[in-house]
């Protein structure tokens, strides 16, 4: 049986049969397939002389119908900014109901009531879901580091008839039904350059590279196929290369998806990605009531609606920032991450912009909220970051990183290294490190601060977080950003800094401290930039353990800042016993 007589042989069972003209008009297709159809479909057994469907329709509607479904809900749904710190996308509302009850809902009308909705980012949100609608939660631990593959193999047990949901699709009408006799994939009508899958003559869902049918995303498998694409999680899931993959990626065989195409109009379906399309379909959406849009109305004594065209910015390892358009003027507003407060004096930072205040070095704020963290600056054109394996940015931002330390400028706070790494440990609320040796290598590493204090001659405005990433390259020349840990403290420490960051070995670590220093760097001031390496290491490790239990992971780097504590404590040992 082909796509149109599945089609049409379900219409005739849940409609009864008029003439052509009626089922043509119902099915969606031309009067010439519906009569070739119920040629093949009377021949095949499907259904008798006076077009009613037969007994073996009726068993195979049974067999085919639908059992369960997934809904896949893990993600941070990043592209929800501003709103994505305050409220998982799934539960985002629309005429008074979020999101993913609307979809539970339909399921249920249906007669769909075992549904399972894996979780991840705020999973505590949905917990209410499982006594109000008799949902099972499953957990995804790792949805900050892969996709949505990887939810689904989590959920793979429960394949077989099963629709599988994005959580952010708003459907106008209920996409669902009561029977189903194929396995498909729903696109609408709508061509976009997003989508990299088109519908051919066939109805079949080929790949496309110059744009295609915008890809809703809901599917339905028949048991067949769930056994397929089952095996194929569990394959896919396992290789690193799939990681960053949607589980859409199990649905092709060569350059074709083995289910149909199930096509809706694009008035029928939204797909919820952004905070302006939820402004488009509900203007009156309580969730549309974010303090950052108040923030930026307020502070540019614009209305809401005047701001426009939001995007996500790559998302950075401390704070969630998104580029807005208003009155034909571009901003970047910057709204702090999960667990900041805990790692950030707001103050501090304010009064580190105020002394960088006309001084050419870093991007001058329109606003910095002392409290919250909020900040919005100029968006600047052609921006790039410094490319730490590039010598010519490297000679730049060094000359730029000690034309600050030049300056010699003072605040009336000072970042401490080793009590930082205390407190960031305390973060821990006792739970051990994650490294077994890890109170050894703490005790070596503190046992560098006698001979950073003997060696240290300079106490000064220092950036701290003066990596690769904060230094931006622009058409009228170069500045520093992100002032978040800054403070006072040797300057020699940016050094430090920008090397573990870059994950450079020994003969690059060497390279930049020789630019920096013009080749004119003493020895006791090599060596105790080693020590700096070995300490902001554990400093940053001590970073990413506390981040680890919110939920954020940071894979290599984290490891690469430990291995750095380590090492360079036994080079700093090695020069010393060189030097006596």
């Amino acid at each position: 049986m082909n796509r149109q007589e599945y089609d049409i042989l379900q219409n005739i069972y849940l409609n009864q049969f008029e003439n052509q003209r009626i089922l043509a008009k119902q099915s969606g297709h031309s009067l010439g397939i519906v009569n070739r159809s119920l040629k093949s479909l009377t021949i095949q057994g499907y259904i008798d002389e006076q077009i009613q469907p037969t007994n073996k329709t009726i068993r195979e509607l049974r067999e085919k119908s639908p059992k369960n479904a997934i809904i896949l809900a893990a993600g941070f749904g990043m592209r929800m900014v501003p709103i994505n710190t305050q409220y998982p996308k799934a539960l985002i509302e629309v005429d008074g109901q979020p999101i993913i009850e609307r979809i539970i809902n339909q399921l249920n009308s249906i007669g769909v009531k075992d549904i399972y909705i894996v979780v991840g980012y705020m999973k505590e949100q949905f917990e209410y879901l499982i006594d109000e609608y008799k949902v099972k939660l499953i957990v995804n631990e790792k949805y900050a580091e892969k996709n949505n593959l990887h939810s689904l193999r989590l959920a793979a047990d429960y394949l077989s008839n099963t629709y599988i949901i994005p959580c952010d699709i708003w459907c106008d009408k209920n996409p669902f039904h009561r029977y189903e006799l194929y396995s498909w994939y729903m696109v609408s009508d709508l061509v976009t350059d997003e989508s990299n899958v088109r519908v051919n003559r066939k109805a079949e869902l080929v790949k496309n590279n110059a744009g295609g049918n915008q890809m809703v995303g809901i599917t339905y498998l028949v048991e067949e196929d769930s056994r397929i694409i089952k095996e194929r999680l569990i394959e896919y899931d396992n290789q690193k290369k799939y990681d960053n993959s949607f589980w859409e990626e199990t649905l092709y065989s060569g350059e074709k998806m083995i289910v149909q195409a199930n096509v809706v109009h694009s008035d029928e379906v939204v797909e919820i990605n952004t905070y302006e399309q939820l402004r488009e379909l509900d203007d009156e959406s309580a969730h549309l009531n974010s303090d950052a849009i108040y923030t930026i109305a307020n502070v540019l004594k614009v209305n809401e609606k005047e701001i426009t065209d939001i995007q996500v910015l790559k998302k950075g390892m401390t704070n969630r920032s998104f580029s807005f358009v208003c009155r034909n003027k571009k901003y970047i507003m910057r709204i702090p991450g999960e667990g900041t407060d805990q790692l950030i004096n707001r103050k501090h930072e304010a009064d580190v912009y105020h002394t960088l205040e006309g001084k050419g070095i870093c991007d001058d704020p329109i606003y910095i909220n002392s409290r919250n963290g909020y900040k919005i600056t100029k968006y600047l054109e052609g921006v790039r970051t410094c490319d730490c394996m590039n010598q010519d940015d490297l000679i730049v931002c060094m000359k730029k990183l000690k034309e600050f330390h030049d300056m010699d400028l003072k605040v009336n706070h000072t970042f401490n290294i080793f009590e930082q790494i205390q407190y960031y440990e305390e973060l821990w609320d006792g739970t051990p490190s994650i490294y077994r040796d890890y109170k050894k290598t703490k005790d070596n590493v503190l046992s560098l601060k006698s001979y950073i204090e003997e060696h240290r001659n300079r106490w000064c405005l220092t950036h701290i977080d003066a990596v690769p990433d904060n230094f931006l390259f622009y058409d009228d020349g170069m500045q520093l950003t992100d002032w978040e840990y800054s403070g006072m403290q040797d300057p020699h420490v940016d050094i430090a800094m920008f090397c573990i960051y870059s994950l450079y070995d020994r003969r690059q670590i060497d390279d930049l401290i020789d630019i920096y220093f013009d080749g004119k760097c003493e020895r006791n001031t090599r060596i105790k930039i080693y020590c700096y390496i070995a300490v902001c290491g554990l400093l940053w490790s001590n970073w990413c353990e506390y981040k680890r239990k919110l939920g954020v992971e940071f894979g290599e780097y984290s490891l690469c800042q430990y291995r750095y504590a380590k090492e360079y404590y036994k080079i700093v040992k090695e020069e010393l016993t060189y030097e006596s």
